[in-house]
This record gives structure tokens, sequence and C-alpha cells, in this order.
């Protein structure tokens, strides 16, 4: 068990380090590249956009040959195209072998959750693989920095090179995952997940969750820049709190939802009103100690519907459950995708921003209005499976 724990937060290690290791020296790759910080961007979006697109794919792929072998593929991947991208400092191969990392990324993460659960993983280990990625993403800020003085502009792919690697040799030493028979899908259920109405408050909730995080997130620095009359250092460092707190909440869920299962719904609807409430007074930037309340959180929101999403999803449809975690995940990075650059531009609104956090936190609101049932979040399933432990 502890193998497939380790080999399942290996490929949450390196989706998450690709998620941010371009960002975390931006300006300087804007520099070597020759390009402006707008293009260096796009090293991002281009991930992004085949990383939601290989979502469900992904989890078909994880559900038809084995999550562990679907995961060694990606991890093959991931380290290829990012030894490709320290050819030459040129953008449109970065922009090319960035989108190719991201089909590698897609089926990485989906099938680690998947690789858990076939394991016996309970929800609580689901958050643990949760909060691997959001532990890589934040580390990978701290270290490309370090790394770009022995590396330069090749830091964020040689480094992500060697996340692949050590993924590979971790879960290539973890157990096979058992292969099992699919069940056939239920008697007047579509086949594909993708239409499947009882996986869209999941995809809501998750889209909530880490899709409106990651996009405060991207913008919370300048926000309390501007407005909270706050240094980059005092900014940066309650702003990582917005996502760096998920490192223990996402944990946190998945103990609740498996240790009190009949309270995990009272808990995943208090953190999206948090989340809301968190979003309001993030954009009142000050005093200091409000907006690391806000902050925080906001943290709470990233965690605590993790593990109920991915596992009510992969409850829901025990015929493809990779796809259906997949396609929850992927609604979450359409909500990045799209949100990220438009939240930037209310900067430029009247308001200088705050107009665009308020719509944020109405979001949050309308998640919790969608909130799922409590079959829906897999807790009648996880109780019962906890009784029979017991």
């Amino acid at each position: 068990m502890k193998r497939a724990i380790a080999g399942g937060c290996a490929l949450g290690l390196a989706t998450g380090w690709n998620i941010s290791n371009t960002g975390a020296i931006a300006s300087d790759l804007a520099h070597r590249y020759g390009v402006g910080l707008a293009t260096v961007g796009l090293f991002t979006t281009a991930l992004f956009v085949t990383h939601l697109a290989a979502q469900i794919p992904g989890g078909r792929a994880s559900d038809q040959f084995g999550a562990r072998r679907a995961g060694l593929v990606a991890l093959v991947v991931i380290a290829i195209f990012s030894g490709l991208s320290m050819v030459a400092p040129v953008a449109w191969l970065a922009i090319v072998t960035r989108a190719l990392t991201g089909f590698g990324t897609a089926v990485a993460f989906v099938a680690g959750s998947a690789y858990v659960r076939a394991a016996g993983g309970s929800p609580a280990m689901q958050g643990v693989f949760g909060g691997s990625g959001l532990a890589a993403g934040g580390s990978a800020l701290a270290v490309v920095p370090q790394v770009e003085r022995w590396l330069g502009w090749r830091a964020p792919y040689a480094t992500a090179v060697a996340v692949a690697l050590l993924g590979l040799v971790v879960l290539g030493a973890a157990p096979p995952d058992e292969r099992r028979a699919r069940p056939r899908p239920a008697a007047g259920l579509r086949a594909g997940v993708l239409l499947d109405r009882r996986l869209h408050r999941l995809a809501v909730l998750y889209s909530a969750s880490l899709g409106l995080s990651v996009t405060l997130g991207n913008w919370v620095v300048t926000m309390l820049d501007r407005h909270g009359g706050l240094g980059k250092g005092t900014a940066g460092a309650i702003g990582s709190m917005t996502l760096a707190l998920g490192i223990l909440t996402r944990p946190l869920g998945g103990w609740i939802l498996h240790e009190h299962p009949a309270r995990a719904r009272l808990a995943v609807g208090v953190s999206l009103a948090g989340g809301a409430a968190g979003t309001i007074l993030l954009a009142a930037a000050r005093p200091p100690l409000v907006a690391a309340l806000g902050a925080a959180l906001v943290g709470v929101a990233v965690g605590i519907p993790f593990a109920p999403a991915f596992t009510g999803a992969a409850l829901l449809r025990p015929d493809s459950p990779a796809a259906a975690v997949g396609l929850v995940n992927g609604a979450a990075a359409a909500v990045i995708l799209v949100g990220t650059p438009l939240l930037g531009l209310s900067f430029g609104l009247p308001g200088d921003g705050r107009a665009g956090f308020g719509v944020v936190a109405a979001l949050w609101l309308g998640a919790l209005l969608l909130l799922p049932t409590a079959r829906q979040l897999g807790v009648a399933a996880t109780g019962a499976q906890r009784s029979r432990s017991g």
C-alpha cells in the first residue's frame, strides 16, 4: 500500500511541477527568449489547453490499460518533451513542446488518482495524493529560481525531467494495480461520462474549489500590492496561502469523508461559503490580518472538496471511474484557462480588479447553490465501506 501511495503521489508531483515551473522565472525567460511576459504566459497556457483536452481520454486509458501503466507512459511523455524544450530558447518550440507535455500531465494526474484508488487507498489517501500536486507547484516556485543559477533558462525544463525520472523510479517500484472487470453502465445510462448529469454538479464543485482558487492565486499578489499597501514579499506570503493550505486541507477533506461521512457534505458547503467570504476579504486587501484570513479561507476551499469530488465521481461511474474523474478535473482546468486572463482584465476596469474579485465571490456562492447530494459525494458508499471495515 505504501509503495502504491508513493507511486500515485509521484504522478501528482510531476503534474503540479509542470503547472508552475515556467512561471517561477517568467521575467528571466522573457529576457532569454527575447519576448514579452505575455508570450511566456503562453508556455503555461499551451500546457493547460492539452491538459484540459486529454482529461477524459486519459481517464479512459487508465480504465482500459491500468492506471500504473498509463502513468508510466505519461511520465515518459513529460520527460521527453520537457527535454526537447531545452534544445533552444525559441518561443515557438517552447509552446509546442509544452503543449505536448500537457498530454502527459493530464494522463499522469488522472492515473495517479485512479492508481491510489485501485490500490485500496481511502478518501484520506486521495487527499494526500491531491496535496502532493499542490505541494509540487509550490516547490517549483521555490526550487526553479535556485536551479537557474546553474542551468539558466533551462532550469524549468531540466527540473521537470528530473521530477519525471524520479517518478518513473518510484512508480516502477510500486506494485501493479489489480485489473478488474469493469461493470456495465447502469440501465438507461449513457456509456459516455460527458453527458452524465450526475457528474455535472461534481464538476461545478471542483471547478470552484480548484479553478477559482488558482484563478485568484494568479492575481491575489497584484490585488494586495495595489490596494493593501503591502510589499511584494508580504503580499506573496499572504497570497501563497490560497493554494499552499490545500496541502493540508485536501487530506483533511478526505479524512472527514472517511471518518465522519455524515458531516462531509456540510464541510464541503461551509468551505464554498468560506471561499466566497475569503475572496471578499482579499478584495478589501487591508489590514494585513484581514487579507491573511481571506487567503486562509480560500486555502480551505481549495482542499476540502477534493476527495469528496473525486471519490464521488469514481463511485458514480464504476464502469469508467478514471474517465469520470477526468471530466471533473477537466472542468476545473477549463475555469483556470478562461478565468485567469478574464480576472486579469478586470484590473483595467473601475475598481482596479475588485469588480472581478466580486464576480469570483458570486461564482463561489453559485457553486454552493449547486452543491452535490450526499450520494453524489460518495458519502453513503464511503460510510458503508467504513462500517464493513470496522
